[in-house]
């Protein structure tokens, strides 16, 4: 389970080891910063339970990171078989009492480059295909990949992910919103469910809201690695405070499940 990245435009294969970079720097940290996708992975969770078995035969789940909702998947759906992936070698070993269970296998490599394992009941996704460089194509693979009736689950971000460091730094990444990725499921998949959400974190200081996107491997900003100690300094004067004198940070998740058909 990833943060917030490009998601309205291709993401190069350099830009994925950057990412990958600086997730593996952050996996010490990661967990204790995470309060959104702590809770995205709880709701995306909640909201697939109806459309699911349990037990789950077999699971793929796509952008593992430290196992924060693979973790939730092993214990609720109960798979016979689940199947964790990531591109960064780092997080098997941040997954290894999840992977020395006989009914978990860890596969390393890019999830659009790589041939998903088995017959899968469910391939899930939770706050990671936002990296995708093709996400079209990867959703076609899923489809050629799943046992007839089965579910692909993932969330994203949508437009409004991070708006107060994009308005303060006049900088920021696209993401794309609910309508089009809805419409990018190719003929095959039956959409059960699309919804969206803002969640607002408070921080007593706007450098409060840069370690926490440096402490979950998120940046939210193209270029921020070479910010200037002025450039932090302006950023911090022109982040917004409510009037409670907290900073506020939004993140926008977007969930979508869908079903292949079975003819």
């Amino acid at each position: 389970m990833r943060g917030a990245a490009l998601a309205g435009e291709r993401v190069s294969p350099q830009g994925k080891r950057l990412m990958a970079e600086r997730f593996a720097r952050a996996a010490d940290t990661y967990e204790r910063e995470a309060e959104a996708q702590r809770r995205i992975a709880g709701r995306m969770l909640g909201l697939l339970l109806p459309f699911v078995p349990v037990p789950c035969p077999e699971i793929v789940e796509v952008g593992c990171g430290t196992g924060l909702y693979s973790r939730l998947l092993l214990r609720t759906l109960r798979p016979e078989r689940l199947w964790l992936n990531d591109l960064c070698p780092e997080m098997a070993a941040r997954c290894a009492d999840l992977v020395a269970l006989p009914e978990v296998g860890f596969l390393l490599g890019d999830a659009e480059r790589v041939a998903l394992p088995g017959r899968p009941s469910l391939v899930t996704s939770c706050s990671a295909l936002q990296w995708f460089e093709r996400p079209e194509a990867f959703f076609r693979k899923c489809l050629g990949t799943l046992r007839p009736g089965g579910t692909l689950a993932f969330s994203t971000f949508g437009p409004d992910n991070l708006r107060e460091v994009r308005q303060a730094s006049g900088r920021g990444l696209p993401y794309r919103p609910m309508n089009e990725l809805t419409a990018t499921l190719p003929s095959g998949f039956r959409l059960l469910h699309a919804e969206e959400e803002a969640l607002t974190l408070r921080f007593p200081h706007p450098l409060q809201v840069l370690y926490h996107l440096k402490r979950t491997g998120v940046t939210g900003l193209s270029g921020a690695a070479a910010w200037t100690r002025g450039d932090t300094l302006r950023f911090c004067e022109r982040y917004a405070r409510t009037a409670d004198g907290s900073v506020t940070l939004t993140y926008h998740p977007i969930y979508i499940i869908a079903r292949k058909e079975t003819t």
